[in-house]
């Protein structure tokens, strides 16, 4: 299994700070990976509802239909699904409040049989500069 995680803090409340990271209406925004999405979104996220999103990693596409496990705004949001070849993703993204401003907690873990050995190193490694690159692009949205 693969991990990529991050922490930052940040100098924003933590509901705009969740407002921003667990909407998926803001993804294109920020989310370096993000494509497209398949279909409508929800309004409005709740423990058991779907969307379905492609992803970027490495020039490889993947179409994923997340299912929301958790979603307690503003505080985290977790999602999961499987996309081609049987690749699992799991998403968390917490948010905590810190002194005047927010901690952002981001974690992916993802595994697969196609995902083991140097392609899940290399993963790993491309993964974790592309969230930094989020992150980078996440800072700027928080103005």
């Amino acid at each position: 299994m693969g991990r990529i995680s991050t922490s930052v803090e940040l100098p924003a409340a933590p509901e705009q700070v969740f407002d921003l990271a667990g909407d998926p209406h803001n993804f294109e925004k920020w989310l370096t990976l993000h494509v497209k999405f398949k279909g409508e979104l929800p309004a409005a996220l709740a423990e058991g509802t779907q969307f379905t999103e492609v992803i970027s990693m490495m020039g490889m596409p993947n179409t994923i239909t997340w299912n929301v496990d958790e979603f307690d705004a503003p505080k985290k949001l977790a999602i999961s699904g499987t996309g081609m070849a049987g690749v699992q993703v799991k998403i968390t993204i917490a948010v905590e409040p810190d002194g005047e401003g927010s901690t952002l907690d981001l974690s992916t873990d993802f595994e697969g049989q196609m995902i083991v050995g140097a392609l899940g190193k290399a993963i790993e490694k491309q993964g974790q500069a592309e969230l930094r690159k989020s992150i980078d692009q996440f800072k700027a949205l928080l103005g």
